[in-house]
């Protein structure tokens, strides 16, 4: 199949190689026909390159060079406007060729419904999988304005309909009485922090592995960026040391979601994302 847009300089996420076996692969999934406040997350992936550039490809915080690490940024899916159930489709027919293909998959939304897919291919793969959800929003709703698929919903179908085992919740600020409920029933719950609680359960998140990420987990006095920002989050200082925790298990797949670059005209919204990408593949990435 074909991955999605032509790649070239400017285009491409920094440090990628122009090579499609490469064990790690990072594509974009520019879907956000449910966001239900501000549209605009269709437009993260290609923000998220394009900043890339003011980026070393050295991470100091990890002494670790992307020379190191060999991916492919495959670009952004061809997915038709406002027909969710084929995007959804494609989304998991790519991340199915990247997993089949024994290379670790890096998603970028999009809104939280891409996680949808991505969790629907892996899970299939890897039945009974541990996911990690860092988020300001529990997204555990049975179903926002009659729709049954939603960002709003992705966590609670996943649950429902797919192969996955724990649920490790990060960061959630926001939810519904009964969100909080199904929360303390069917997840493992740890709202308002990420890294302090990630210390005390780490030994608890054993087997494959799938991180989604949601980029409102952040305040968004650093976050603004997004489409429904929630006050009273995380630091950047807080994320980066939780996702050095999560180093030690076994990560199969990960993905970023919500960043919406028109509400951030400083762009320190998609400067953030691009150093979370970059660290991302500096842990998780498979080796050559």
């Amino acid at each position: 199949m074909k991955w999605g847009i032509d790649t070239w300089p400017g285009r491409t996420f920094i440090g990628a190689v122009n090579d499609e076996d490469a064990p790690n692969v990072l594509l974009g999934a520019p879907m956000d026909y449910s966001a239900s406040f501000r549209p605009g997350s269709r437009f993260g992936p290609e923000a998220i390159r394009q900043v890339s550039y003011n980026l070393e490809e050295y991470s100091l915080q990890l002494a670790r060079n992307l020379d190191d690490l060999r991916f492919f940024d495959a670009g952004d899916l061809h997915l038709p406007y406002g027909n969710v159930s084929r995007s959804l489709e494609l989304i998991e027919q790519a991340v199915i060729k990247i997993i089949d293909n024994n290379r670790m998959p890096f998603v970028l939304g999009g809104d939280h419904l891409v996680s949808y897919p991505c969790l629907k291919a892996c899970s299939r793969r890897w039945p009974g999988l541990t996911v990690v959800h860092i988020d300001a929003h529990a997204d555990l709703r049975n179903e926002y304005m009659d729709e049954e698929y939603s960002h709003a919903t992705v966590i609670g179908a996943a649950l429902k309909e797919l192969a996955i085992g724990r649920v490790f919740q990060f960061g959630v600020r926001s939810a519904t009485q009964a969100e909080h409920r199904r929360a303390q029933e069917e997840t493992e719950f740890y709202p308002f922090a990420f890294a302090e609680p990630l210390r005390r359960v780490i030994e608890e998140i054993q087997g494959p592995v799938y991180i989604t990420l949601d980029i409102d987990v952040v305040d968004p006095g650093f976050a603004p960026g997004t489409g429904t920002p929630e006050s009273g989050g995380i630091t950047p200082t807080e994320l980066f040391a939780g996702l050095q925790i999560l180093a030690s298990r076994e990560i199969i797949g990960f993905d970023l979601v919500e960043l919406a670059p028109a509400y951030d005209p400083s762009g320190i919204t998609a400067a953030l994302a691009a150093k979370i990408v970059r660290e991302a593949l500096l842990l998780y990435g498979k080796q050559p």
